[in-house]
């Protein structure tokens, strides 16, 4: 798996201050994305231990209170990127204490294939649809179009 971006710093993308990871590889192309650099599953660097060791480093970091990590794309649930999404969720969802984790798709629930939906079932929100600029709205929280839905745990 590559990855495009990474911010040991975000409030943005979920609530409160998080890590957030945006990872390389969408098959979806959605009409209008803000983030077609991410789309190739070349695009970026790729993925190592060192930063999931430096994900949970940051994580765990009592200088800044972080509530948890947002995994955003591209595509989290590509093929390319699934396995090792749950594997970086795993040693989240063991190394940290009260952290949440946020994942965002363009694969909605009824669409995923079981090992997408290990993934969706570890994280405590989901927010899935791809994006309709038809249905875009500004004033929505953490999503681009009405039709995206927030899944919460």
């Amino acid at each position: 798996m590559n990855y495009s971006r990474y911010y040991p710093v975000d409030a943005i993308n979920g609530e409160g201050t998080r890590c957030t990871l945006f990872v390389a590889g969408c098959e979806h192309k959605c009409r209008g994305c803000y983030n077609k650099s991410t789309w190739s599953v070349d695009a970026g660097e790729p993925f190592s231990e060192a930063l999931a060791i430096q994900i949970v480093k940051d994580l765990n970091d009592k200088r800044i209170h972080r509530q948890g990590l947002s995994i955003s794309g591209g595509d989290p649930l590509h093929p390319n990127n699934v396995n090792t999404v749950l594997a970086l969720i795993q040693k989240v969802k063991d190394e940290c204490i009260g952290k949440d984790i946020w994942l965002w798709s363009g694969y909605t629930l009824k669409e995923l294939e079981p090992v997408q939906q290990e993934v969706v079932d570890l994280v405590d929100v989901f927010i899935d649809g791809k994006f309709e600029p038809e249905l875009a709205d500004a004033k929505l929280a953490f999503r681009g179009s009405s039709n995206q839905i927030i899944h919460r745990k």
